[in-house]
């Protein structure tokens, strides 16, 4: 494999909770640019797949690799420069503002050399209007709503200005016209994006699918290839076949109970 090919990917990736496997040989490589879709029943080993790719969890085997290098070997302040991370619920009742929370993310490019300027002033406030939250810049974090918090902590995620963006089920706590609007602007951004997500027609909208089975790896390619009648009916227990949507032509699935 040629790593500048990939900006992110991993090589027997494995991890266990005492005797517990939670992920096993998961092989993967992210490609510049891509939006790649993490589904999978519950307890798959989405999170875990993705807290390992972040750094967040020391892997049991395997490594991971950012543009080639070892995650292991990078200073937590590059990998910050390079990359971000939405996890399911941001946790806090720290009495700050939203600006405040989002301006976080500004952290890693901040030093005594490169303190606060109106650049990073800029890219805050631009980050808050692209989830749709420029109205909630002076309240308090702790007064937010569950889905006020979610669209915040990917503002958060925004301002980082990262290269690589990881999510995990990001319209977990959003309704319905947040979860569209999220979806939407992480895939019209510049930036290689491996989401979470529990919405299968949802999921086809990236451009590539991973399936996690039961902490493995069965599947990798382009959605309707691989989200198969067979595959649902397998990894997921239902059955499904696919309809056109009259509307704008797309595929989309529908269940059968």
């Amino acid at each position: 494999m040629n790593p500048s090919a990939h900006c992110l990917s991993c090589s027997q990736l494995s991890f266990k909770v005492g005797d517990s496997p939670l992920l096993q040989g998961v092989e993967l490589d992210v490609r510049q640019g891509e939006t790649l879709g993490v589904v999978g029943p519950n307890g798959s080993g989405k999170s875990t797949l993705l807290k390992l790719l972040a750094g967040l969890r020391a892997p049991s085997a395997g490594e991971v690799r950012l543009h080639g290098q070892r995650l292991k070997d990078l200073p937590r302040r590059r990998i910050a420069q390079q990359m971000a991370v939405v996890e399911q619920q941001a946790h806090s009742d720290d009495a700050i503002t939203v600006f405040d929370a989002v301006a976080l993310g500004r952290t890693p490019w901040l030093s005594a050399l490169s303190p606060w300027s109106a650049e990073d002033q800029a890219i805050v406030l631009q980050a808050l209007e692209d989830v749709d939250a420029g109205h909630l810049s002076t309240r308090l974090w702790r007064s937010l709503s569950g889905g006020e918090r979610q669209r915040v902590h990917i503002a958060r995620a925004l301002a980082q200005r990262p290269q690589v963006l990881l999510l995990d089920e990001p319209g977990n706590h959003l309704d319905i016209q947040h979860q569209l609007a999220i979806l939407k602007l992480v895939q019209g951004l510049q930036v290689t994006t491996l989401i979470a997500l529990h919405d299968l027609n949802q999921a086809l909208s990236c451009d590539r699918l991973a399936i996690l089975e039961k902490g493995r790896l069965v599947a990798l390619g382009e959605p309707s290839t691989v989200l198969t009648p067979e595959r649902l009916q397998d990894t997921f227990g239902v059955q499904a076949h696919y309809l056109v949507d009259p509307f704008d032509g797309a595929k989309i699935l529908r269940f059968r109970s």
